[in-house]
């Protein structure tokens, strides 16, 4: 009797026993799969911009002072130095060449962020746009930089920092590291005029994707509708979403700080194959399918070698020596075998069936655009 009852607590026991295993690996299954959904996630910020934030670029002239004799010799140089020379009371006689060598003209770039005010400082671009050989060691002059409506936004002066050099020798032999004739002026141009901004305007923000994908703009709505409620948010196409919000500045603010924190898993790209036919760099996508497929790629060597022959006459002959080219031409085609390709499942099939070929990163592109073209490629093929 005692061995039945202990038999009975005992299957109880392992059955409690292995209820408990069974709820442990629910439990660490459900936060693994929490957080492969969680390392997939990007915030907001990180996905999309807000409609009317951004940058505006600015651009002037200028000249560039103070060169040890690396200036340029343009027209427009002198023509610009001699104009300077007029706002301070000095006049240059009609003809005369200034004869520069430590003057260059410039063009000076600059990016101004949104909501920057005046009185704030940002960094600027200085490139030669004459033949000057170095701007190292220069010093801008006072410059105004302008925007696309012609207003002028901020005003750059001060030294250049350049990270080129270059050095040359009495010979003409010459030597250049990176480039010398474009360098940089942190905090080189004070913000005159603020860019109007409409951000604090309307009933609602817009969030635009910086890659359009219908399937991430449907899940960032539904992320900020499951936030503030549903209709908080909607998504007007595949880049746009459009979300309701206050039209105080302080509580615009705050609202945007907690939206663009959000988490939002964005949509798998479509499949793609990017070709770089300058670099012979190519990228396949991780949904890139290959239907089966019988592949051969072979190559035409052909060598030419050029020698000469002198043909000379015999003695009292009167002839005269005479040059004959004498030309071999071989040619040579490689033998490759046909072999199946596909079809492929994953990416890591796909990277094995491009391995299988074994060809160069030039024939790796003909066989790919021929795979497009007789359509077992399954895949948007794009060539930069």
């Amino acid at each position: 009797m005692n061995s039945k009852i202990q038999h009975t607590a005992k299957r109880q026991w392992l059955g409690v026993k292995s209820f408990n295993l069974l709820i442990k690996s629910c439990l660490l299954f459900v936060v693994l799969v929490a957080l492969v959904n969680h390392a997939l996630a990007e915030r907001i910020k990180d996905l999309a911009s807000v409609a009317g934030v951004r940058n505006n670029q600015l651009v002037g002239y200028g000249l560039v002072v103070g060169l040890d004799g690396t200036g340029d010799k343009a027209p427009f140089t002198d023509q610009t130095f001699v104009n300077m020379m007029k706002q301070f009371g000095i006049t240059i006689p009609p003809g005369t060449n200034p004869s520069l060598k430590n003057v260059a003209a410039v063009s000076i770039h600059a990016n101004l962020p949104a909501f920057t005010k005046p009185g704030q400082e940002i960094d600027v671009t200085v490139s030669s746009i004459g033949n000057a050989k170095s701007l190292r060691g220069g010093s801008l002059l006072l410059t105004p930089l302008k925007g696309l409506d012609g207003n002028i936004y901020a005003i750059a002066q001060g030294n250049l920092v350049v990270g080129g050099f270059g050095a040359q020798g009495a010979d003409g032999s010459r030597i250049t590291v990176n480039v010398p004739v474009v360098g940089r002026i942190p905090n080189g141009a004070t913000v005159e005029r603020a860019v109007p901004s409409g951000f604090n305007t309307g009933d609602y923000l817009t969030f635009n994707l910086n890659h359009p994908d219908f399937t991430t703009a449907k899940r960032t709505a539904e992320v900020i509708n499951n936030l503030l409620g549903d209709g908080s948010a909607y998504a007007m196409d595949a880049s746009a979403i459009r979300v309701n919000a206050p039209r105080d500045a302080n509580q615009r603010v705050s609202f945007l700080s907690v939206l663009e924190n959000l988490e939002v898993t964005p949509g798998e790209e479509k499949a793609k194959v990017i070709i770089n036919s300058r670099t012979g760099t190519i990228v396949i996508g991780k949904h890139v399918k290959i239907d089966p497929v019988a592949v051969t790629h072979g190559s035409l060597t052909v060598t030419i070698d050029e020698n000469v022959t002198v043909s000379q006459p015999d003695g009292f002959s009167e002839g005269e020596t005479a040059v004959i080219p004498d030309t071999e031409i071989n040619v040579e085609e490689e033998d490759n075998p046909m072999f199946q390709m596909g079809p492929t499942i994953s990416l890591d099939d796909v990277v094995a069936a491009v391995n299988k070929v074994g060809a160069a990163p030039g024939d790796l592109m003909a066989i790919l655009e021929a795979l497009k073209e007789s359509g077992a490629l399954h895949a948007e093929l794009i060539v930069i």
